[in-house]
């Protein structure tokens, strides 16, 4: 790894370029499977303990018309950071990196001002987890994520419904920062839990910085148990909150393939979307993702 990371360019440029209606997957991740760093990966979770790499997922981008990925973080260290770095300079495809940092470091603008020397790292995510309670509106995050815009970081919010009040309060207290809801905050498609989660999805979007990810909701849904129409409500609020212009595609690969099949994802968006403009289409599918993460 090291000798990879250290003759990586900084400014070094995909050879594959980004048009305006190229297809970018806003949210995917790789891994060299480790029991110890991966703990994430539970029991009944079996399919993903194995390695996850840009050469396991180039067929189904290929099938799919899929021409470049944002790689973002699932092991909660810097190592995590410089292995996406390293897969980077190595696979164009990858467009930009979403890692890891310790937000919550007093030394945060240090380990920030040296990430910056890589060009492909466009944000970051931390764990803001129900069992961190509290972590949103926690003095040293909010530290730690005021002394992203100065870098041109972005910010990953990856919670729970139960959350979401503390992220529109966290949005709203830094209109500079540009976040992103992961995985529509998650919502439990699986028991159609849905009214409150609406409303909290409704008021965040009124914040203008905030965007929102179509990834991780075949996972919300009973494992291959669902059928389309369960995600259309959700899609509709999302959709009648954010507009096309703040929302993104995302496969959330390879964790999709505990509950279907990229191509299940990507078709049933194509379908809920086929009476949508053809611009808005192209916003969803890639011109948000390339523009929110200045791929």
């Amino acid at each position: 790894m090291k000798s990879i990371i250290k003759n990586y360019s900084p400014d070094l440029q995909s050879t594959a370029s980004i048009t305006s209606n190229s297809v970018i997957d806003a949210h995917v991740h790789f891994w060299k499977y480790d029991k110890k760093r991966y703990t994430r990966i539970q029991k009944g979770m079996d399919i993903l303990k194995q390695d996850y790499l840009p050469e396991h997922l180039s067929l189904s981008l290929k099938r799919n018309q899929v021409n470049g990925v944002v790689a973002v973080q699932f092991d909660e260290s810097e190592l995590e950071t410089h292995f996406l770095v390293e897969l980077a300079a190595t696979h164009p495809v990858i467009k930009g990196v979403v890692g890891w940092i310790d937000l919550c470091k007093e030394n945060i603008e240090e380990r920030l001002q040296y990430f910056s020397q890589y060009s492909i790292i466009k944000g970051f995510r931390y764990n803001t987890s129900p069992e961190k309670k509290g972590l949103l509106l926690d003095q040293q995050f909010l530290h730690g994520i005021a002394s992203l815009p100065q870098f041109n970081y972005t910010y990953d919010i990856l919670v729970y419904p139960d959350q979401l009040k503390g992220s529109i309060e966290l949005v709203s207290k830094f209109p500079e920062q540009k976040f992103v809801l992961d995985h529509c905050a998650k919502p439990n498609i699986g028991l159609k839990k849905i009214e409150e989660w609406s409303v909290l999805i409704k008021n965040m979007a009124m914040l203008p910085n905030i965007y929102c990810k179509l990834s991780g909701l075949l996972t919300e849904a009973v494992w291959k148990q669902w059928s389309p129409t369960d995600f259309y409500p959700y899609l509709d609020v999302i959709f009648n909150s954010f507009g096309a212009e703040r929302v993104l595609f995302g496969s959330d690969w390879p964790v999709i393939i505990l509950s279907g099949m990229y191509i299940q994802w990507k078709s049933l968006l194509e379908k809920y979307m086929e009476d949508f403009s053809s611009e808005d289409r192209e916003k969803v599918f890639g011109a948000t993702a390339t523009r929110f993460y200045n791929l």
